[in-house]
């Protein structure tokens, strides 16, 4: 290797550069790394003494205590650094996702925190790549994210490196990193608030929770895949990648699960088990028509034995053996169930092909201890509280509403709870929410908070000298923050014992209707020697009035889980509200009773109670559940691995991508076409496309019929394999002969894998599915019912064939050929006649409904007019010979018995066919 050198400097090295130079120059540079590293250790232990010294001297707070580790500020002359000491990033991380505060307080606060990932909270990190490198190898990176999202995902966001904003990929955000945040951002990572002004974000992503959250130094934790909905603010990142909370979740996601579907393990167990019974008979044939032919037992059509020993040509021995290999290895298609995939192929596609908003209102207003019916001008509600309740309205929400002109229906934006509020002022009050925002000027806001579960606004109306307060919230808080009430005539009263506990009981008695009731409260303070506060007074309010918001089951809904308890079909209910809604929201639709208290942990409990139960626990509990609330998306996903643990079949509905966990750990996930998340789409195995409970019935119902035609299929085609593999087995046993040849044998198992499957698989379901109990994850794919369907059939073709093969020419005065052509042709039609009864498992009347599947009679059509083909036409080639009239209508007669014997094999009852409902889906 030669290179040309350039002129350098007489300082600079001039020798030429090889590879064993290159290989050296590696090596010593890693030498170099291992003697920095040891020498940094060295410092870090002699400043640790030296540092624990001088704290028990002067009692300096320099050790930083958590509850994981010990973080250590150590300033040393050396230029060597010892980066991210003792820092557990797995402590950091559970600190956010569970929203710790207590451990940040351990760890010294947020700008503490930043200190220690050597992050400044002005000039951010540095830029440098061993500074971006290290921290990716000891952090990790979000790329980890690229693995699994595509290219949409990639979106920019805004950094401080080295002291100045700069654009990057979200894929490249390291620990330590400063984001800057605004409305409309993606939080990249999971972080903590370091400094900014009203910054909301919507959690529903992760927690499904459609209130927005408030985000300050009170309550500073920020989740990656959530957005910003409003503010603007600073954050410092703490967990990057599979770290975070989303990477947590998108991890269970995009897991791998090897197990099969309940019915995926049934039928690759039978589909084996089928497939050694048909090795093994195809062996056994073949040893013994090998064993006949070399011993001189088999003849020809012409009753000469075949092998002569020497005598016999090559060419004779080769065509023989290969006809024998050839019979059994037909053996072996025919008892292989290919078909069967095919089956379950059709039967889903064509289920599938024929399964294919409401926002909260206002239903109560009460002032004071009033209930008020009508608007607000038929119930002589004052002046005065009217505009006190369009200010409170107006002024203390997120919420817009905007009309084009006055005819124009207002189109009203916000969350859900907003919206409900804004719609009833408009519509019901005649209000005009946008007045008070043109005569008051705002000076101060409190947003909501999830724990006050209340926001405020400070207004000072223009040409006066008082300042107002508004408050909104949920009820009890409210009310506990009041001295006084307003009435309907517009006076003050006040809120003594007797008037607090009766309208503690309105509140009480709203929840129950599953109703989130919201107070309105003001006061007025006057300015102080021209000064206006700024401070939202808590106490010594007046209560304006109580609403109460509804969220209405959709219409059907009810009914819906009615009809699923009716069908063994458990449902259970998991949400993020509290406790109190979750149970009366339950009890509307029918999945709780009344009666069932909060304090029945059996039927209602709250995720963090679940969760804190040991594994055993949770598998002992429940079943007994029924409503989960305040939960979090792995509690769901807790309770799913739970019943399946117990032995249970688990669907689960959702549409958030906080539900994708749970959707992709079941055994059935169904996610909503319309408010559904991609994420929780491509989750879920079936896709809701009208968002309706309603719509799980027509699919619990096509399951059930997909299932039952797939079992229909199985006793149909088994009793095909039965009879072929015992006739086959028989003659070559007893005669070295199998009466249906290759091509015959393909036939039989074209029509019974195609066609049959093709016919039995578009069956419609029936109401008398829904009466059933489910199949538990335990239970046999063929059940008792199927084989006493099935071996009577199997036994009557098993002796008829045997008969005619040999008795066939002494009883019909045939030839050989034309016996085993009716052989063949009766063996067909009593697969045609079979299909008829395999069509009902249980009922005796095989043929009602029959005129509604059109299919399954032009399929019969095709069959037997294929059939006349083979026999008439294909003599060569199906190796057969033309039949009679009489000979048909005795092949026919034949076949045709199967329908009474199926009949009345049908009257003997089969014990455990009504099964108990051991084994409920959930």
């Amino acid at each position: 290797m030669s290179l040309t050198l350039r002129s350098r400097k007489p300082t600079e090295n001039t020798t030429p550069v090889n590879e064993l130079d290159h290989d050296l120059l590696i090596l010593s540079k890693r030498h170099q790394r291992r003697w920095r590293m040891a020498f940094r250790v060295i410092c870090f232990t002699r400043a640790l003494v030296s540092m624990s010294r001088k704290c028990l001297q002067n009692n300096n707070q320099i050790l930083l205590r958590s509850l994981s580790y010990v973080a250590v500020d150590i300033s040393t002359s050396d230029d060597h650094e010892v980066p991210f000491v003792g820092v557990d990033k797995q402590m950091l991380s559970k600190m956010v996702k569970e929203k710790i505060f207590e451990s940040l307080s351990n760890l010294g606060g947020v700008n503490q925190v930043a200190a220690i990932l050597e992050s400044d909270t002005k000039r951010g990190i540095s830029g440098s790549e061993a500074n971006l490198g290290h921290r990716i190898s000891v952090f990790g990176a979000n790329r980890q994210f690229q693995a699994l999202a595509d290219e949409s995902s990639d979106i920019r966001v805004e950094v401080v490196r080295d002291g100045r904003r700069q654009g990057l990929s979200i894929f490249d955000v390291v620990v330590g990193e400063i984001v800057c945040l605004k409305t409309g951002d993606q939080i990249p990572a999971d972080g903590l608030f370091l400094n900014g002004h009203s910054l909301k974000v919507d959690e529903s992503s992760m927690t499904g929770e459609s209130d927005h959250v408030e985000v300050d130094e009170k309550s500073p934790f920020l989740l990656s895949g959530t957005k910003v909905t409003d503010g603007y603010g600073f954050m410092l990142v703490t967990s990057v990648g599979m770290s975070t909370a989303w990477g947590e979740m998108m991890s269970s996601i995009s897991h791998e699960l090897n197990e099969e579907t309940p019915l995926q393990a049934r039928l690759n167990k039978l589909t084996s088990c089928i497939g050694k019974i048909g090795l093994t008979v195809a062996v056994l044939v073949l040893a013994v028509m090998l064993i006949r032919y070399f011993t001189g037992n088999t003849r020809d059509e012409t009753g000469n034995r075949e092998f002569l020993g020497r005598k016999t040509k090559v060419d004779d021995v080769m065509n023989s053996v290969i006809n024998i290999i050839a019979a059994a290895v037909t053996i072996i298609v025919v008892a292989i169930p290919e078909g069967l995939p095919l089956a379950v192929t059709l039967t889903l596609a064509f289920s599938m092909k024929r399964m294919m908003k409401e926002h909260a209102m206002v239903t109560e207003f009460w002032i004071g201890k009033e209930a008020m019916t009508g608007n607000a001008s038929s119930s002589g509600l004052a002046h005065n509280l009217y505009e006190l309740l369009q200010d409170a309205v107006g002024l203390n929400t997120i919420g817009n509403v905007y009309k084009s002109n006055s005819e124009s229906t207002p189109e009203i934006t916000g969350s859900p709870t907003e919206k409900a509020i804004l719609s009833w002022a408009v519509l019901d009050l005649g209000m005009n929410v946008d007045e008070p925002k043109q005569c008051c000027k705002v000076i101060n806001v409190e947003a909501f908070n999830s724990e006050k579960k209340r926001s405020g606004v400070l207004v000072k109306r223009i040409r006066e000298k008082t300042v107002h307060i508004q408050w909104k919230g949920a009820a009890e808080m409210i009310l506990a923050m009041c001295s006084h009430y307003y009435v309907k005539s517009g006076t003050i009263r006040v809120l003594d014992g007797e008037a607090r506990k009766q309208i503690e009981i309105v509140i009480k008695d709203m929840a129950a209707k599953s109703l989130r009731c919201i107070a309105f409260a003001h006061t007025k303070v006057a300015e102080a020697d021209g000064q206006v506060q700024e401070k939202l007074e808590e106490t010594g309010l007046t209560l304006l009035g109580l609403v109460g918001l509804k969220d209405p089951c959709r219409p059907g809904v009810r009914a819906a889980v009615e009809c699923c308890r009716n069908a063994g079909v458990n449902v259970k209910m998991v949400t993020g509200d509290n406790v109190h809604t979750a149970r009366a929201i339950a009890i509307e639709c029918g999945i709780l009773n009344p009666d069932v208290g909060l304090n029945n942990d059996d039927a209602v409990i709250e995720g963090v109670k679940f969760r804190s139960l040991s594994a055993e626990e949770r598998v002992a509990k429940i079943e007994s559940i029924r409503v989960m609330a305040r939960s979090s998306p792995l509690d769901k996903l807790l309770m799913v691995q739970s019943l399946k643990q117990k032995g249970h079949v688990v669907a689960v509905t959702g549409d958030g991508t906080n539900d994708a966990p749970a959707l992709k750990a079941a055994d059935i996930g169904l996610s909503m076409g319309i408010q559904g998340t991609e994420v929780a789409k491509e989750s879920s195995d079936i896709v809701i496309m009208d968002d309706n409970f309603t719509s799980v019935v027509t699919v619990l119902r096509w399951g059930r019929c997909v299932y039952n035609n797939i079992q229909k299929f199985l006793q149909f085609q088994l009793t095909v394999n039965v009879a072929a593999l015992v006739i086959n087995f028989v003659a070559a046993v007893s005669s070295g002969k199998v009466p249906l040849t290759a091509v015959q044998l393909l036939w039989v198992n074209l029509i019974m894998d195609t066609l049959g499957a093709l016919a039995l698989a578009t069956e419609q379901p029936t109401n008398d599915l829904m009466s059933k109990p489910p199949v538990g994850r335990s239970e046999p794919l063929i059940t008792k019912l199927m084989w006493r369907n099935l071996i009577p059939q199997a036994i009557y073709q098993v002796t008829i064939l045997l008969t005619l093969q040999f008795k066939g020419r002494s009883i019909f005065g045939v030839n050989e050929s034309v016996k085993d052509t009716m052989i063949f042709n009766t063996f067909v039609f009593c697969q045609i006649f079979n299909e008829f009864n395999a069509r009902k498992l249980e009922k005796k009347n095989i043929f009602k409904g029959i005129h509604k599947n059109k299919l399954f009679l032009a399929i019969i059509g095709i069959t037997i007019v294929l059939q006349l083909i083979m026999v008439e036409f294909l003599k060569k080639f199906a190796d057969t010979e033309r039949l009679n009239w009489g000979q048909w209508a005795a092949c026919i007669g034949i076949a045709a018995m199967s329908w009474p014997i199926g009949f009345l094999f049908k009257c003997i009852p089969v014990s455990g066919t009504q099964l108990l409902f051991k084994q409920r889906a959930s």
